[in-house]
């Protein structure tokens, strides 16, 4: 095993913090083409009215934990079982990558404010 920040990826360039912190960055980025993920934010749309604070005509989407409706730029598409498991953290990248492209019964529309609480609670924050 390396020593704990020794350069051993990416030409020696790169610790193995770097190197997963890439990943990951690289494997969550993908998810905004995730098939699924698009069929929950079609299945939360509600309607087209008037952004306020845009003024334009925008998507809203109905929050599954408060109900009320946000426009796009408010809401986000969330893991109901987190993709790290915080009691057990992270275990494997076959374990990340099943647990990040999960099928849509997995995702859920939620406002950006109750998403943060949402986090908070499932890192054991709240």
């Amino acid at each position: 095993m390396p020593k704990k920040g020794a350069l051993t990826r990416n030409n020696n360039q790169w610790t193995e913090a770097r190197y997963r912190s890439f990943v990951v960055s690289a494997l969550r980025a993908s998810f905004r083409r995730w098939p699924a993920r698009g069929r929950v934010m079609h299945t939360a749309a509600t309607e087209r009215r008037i952004n306020p604070s845009s003024g334009r005509l925008a998507w809203h989407y109905k929050c599954n934990h408060c109900g009320k409706d946000f426009p796009a730029k408010s809401v986000q598409v969330d893991h109901i079982e987190p993709i790290v498991d915080p009691s057990k953290g992270f275990q494997s990248w076959d374990t990340f990558i099943a647990r990040l492209y999960t099928e849509d019964k997995g995702l859920q529309v939620l406002c950006k404010p109750c998403h943060q609480v949402k986090g908070a609670a499932d890192r054991g924050g709240g």
